[in-house]
């Protein structure tokens, strides 16, 4: 297979289905409107096609596409019975209704909110009329995936895709050049994803420099050891019969997962299976940015090693690769094995129309995902990466954490000065938000927006992490809140199916609820330190007491937090 000829970051890249920005052929249907005490609310935007640089002229046209070269385009159909949905995602997570955590299954779930059978044919039947090759159709009826030379994409959607130089990052990027239209097609779509690969996924990893150093590490680099010691203690929960899933747009190299445990001393016998999304090849290119190597998975190995380091007895990790977050997003849901999703990537633009429905879905079926909230302090409109600002998201920002020693207790804890939070203009406050002391003068969070993170954990740049055989130290970043708390929930899982019940599902609810309520027995609240933004103008959020847009509610407080979302240990 040939792909376009993109240069700089854009020649590592495996294919053009790395672009992330979505193109909306219809507006996607309204959203809920009631506010119900429970999960609600969501995105009334429609996606732009194509990025404002092109529609706008903006950004300088290098030359069209080679006719003859391949490309992956993906077709999003809509939910239905919207309504429906957000009522029922309101039992799920309300204790006091008949629907308290009594799930649905992928398929209970597609034959009530699913796009129908029948027009989902129509959409294959059309791409195959088209001359495209059908690469992926899914159980829950949400997407159809294609590939075809840019020749027949450009036909089938009445649109030209070209080459143009970025106006910000030194690199060439392809993009239709106007709004795709499916010739003929008579079933409306939600989204079409592909089309564009002006913004491409970040992993959220930094590198920088701490000084205060009390973990196991070589060199007092705190290990995954110390997060479980520090954030749950020495408990016999270890997450055992629980799955992960992590999300990632790189693959990684099963040696440097190896070689973190060999130079911590750590040991570890979880199994760890890679799930390949839509013909990705799961090779360990250079799409992060931590280096310069061939092979830049310091983000993955962190991503594992932590998870399983908070929860060293779960069943497996599935480590997701692929190269469209709507792809990867929906391959979790359907196969719908792991009930902790943890991502510690981002990408802005959002695909808010094309994933917000399946982290409805995640919820529906008793998923929680967890995603890291940022590294770039305060942010706005304009600095905040999906999918943080979703109502059906886990948002985790950063401390800097203290504990006793190695492999101690928690001893102190602040605000991570580049944990991400703050509020954007696209989303409006979920209602599980709307309690009194979450939004007060104190903290200044919005009252009609969605306010982000939810929760936080140690993030500061005292932590290592293996980058193509080579062990390194000094990194930092949300990205090692995400998969901590992801293990957490991993514990509260096994917990919760201990106690006879099914697991905790899409947490956010009962997080906020027992913050206002017990915010000082079930989180170590973070009342010190701000979080500036590092990009733009603005002093950014203070950490306070109770909820803040720098911690959220803080960091979990080991067993107290998990006898309240899973029910007392037995003893």
């Amino acid at each position: 297979m040939r792909h376009l000829k993109l240069a700089v970051l854009a020649a590592i890249m495996a294919s053009l289905v790395l672009g992330t920005l979505s193109c909306s052929s219809n507006p996607p249907p309204p959203r809920g409107s009631r506010n119900l005490p429970g999960v609600t609310m969501g995105y009334g935007i429609r996606a732009p096609c194509i990025p404002d640089e092109v529609a706008k002229r903006r950004a300088a046209l290098t030359g069209t596409v080679d006719p003859r070269q391949r490309m992956k385009v993906a077709l999003q159909l809509p939910l239905r019975n919207q309504a429906e949905l957000t009522q029922l995602l309101h039992d799920l997570y309300d204790p006091h209704s008949r629907q308290f955590h009594k799930y649905l299954s992928v398929s209970e779930f597609t034959d009530r909110f699913g796009p129908t059978a029948a027009d989902y044919k129509k959409v294959v039947a059309w791409a195959k009329s088209q001359g495209l090759t059908v690469t992926t159709t899914t159980p829950n009826r949400r997407l159809v995936a294609v590939e075809s030379s840019v020749d027949k994409m450009n036909r089938a959607f009445q649109v030209r895709v070209s080459n143009y130089q970025h106006p910000t990052e030194r690199r060439i990027f392809y993009s239709a050049d106007r709004e795709p239209t499916p010739a003929g097609l008579s079933v409306p779509l939600l989204q079409i994803t592909g089309m564009s690969n002006y913004v491409l996924p970040r992993p959220m990893l930094q590198r920088g420099t701490a000084t205060n150093f009390t973990g196991s590490g070589p060199s007092g680099e705190y290990l995954p050891s110390d997060m479980r010691a520090a954030y749950y203690g020495k408990g016999p929960l270890t997450g055992a019969g629980q799955t992960i899933g992590i999300l990632s747009f790189d693959g990684y190299l099963a040696s440097d997962v190896q070689l973190y445990y060999s130079k911590t001393g750590m040991v570890s016998k979880v199994p760890i299976k890679n799930v390949l999304v839509n013909g990705f090849s799961g090779a360990c290119t250079t799409v992060g940015s931590t280096t310069t190597s061939t092979c830049d998975d310091g983000e993955q190995v962190l991503d594992i090693v932590n998870a399983i380091g908070m929860a060293p007895g779960i069943k497996q990790i599935l480590f997701y690769e692929g190269s469209s977050d709507t792809q990867i997003l929906n391959q979790m849901a359907i196969d719908n094995l792991a009930k902790v999703l943890s991502s510690s990537w981002g990408w802005n633009p959002a695909d808010a129309a094309s994933d917000d429905p399946i982290f409805q879905q995640f919820a529906a079926q008793g998923q929680t995902f967890v995603s890291a909230s940022g590294d770039s302090g305060a942010f706005n409109s304009s600095t905040y990466f999906f999918p943080g600002a979703d109502p059906y998201v886990l948002q985790v920002g950063g401390t800097d954490l203290t504990t006793t020693g190695p492999g101690g207790t928690w001893s102190a804890e602040t605000a991570w000065a580049q944990s991400g939070g703050g509020y954007v203009s696209d989303t409006s406050i979920p209602s599980w938000q709307l309690l009194p002391g979450v939004v007060n003068s104190a903290n200044v969070a919005s009252t009609t927006l969605r306010n982000s993170p939810d929760v936080a954990a140690e993030s500061n740049f005292d932590n290592p992490t293996v980058v193509n055989g080579k062990f390194v130290t000094g990194f930092g970043g949300t990205s090692f809140a995400a998969p901590r708390w992801a293990g957490f929930l991993a514990l509260v899982n096994q917990q919760s199916v201990a106690n006879g019940r099914d697991t905790a599902g899409f947490v956010n609810p009962a997080l906020y609820n027992l913050g206002t309520n017990a915010s000082s027995t079930v989180f170590h609240d973070i009342t010190s330190g701000s979080n500036p933004p590092t990009v733009g103008d603005g002093s950014g959020f203070n950490a306070v007491p109770g909820y803040d847009l720098v911690t959220g509610w803080g960091s979990p407080a080991g067993a107290a937090l998990i006898d309240q979302l899973a029910g007392p240990r037995a003893r």
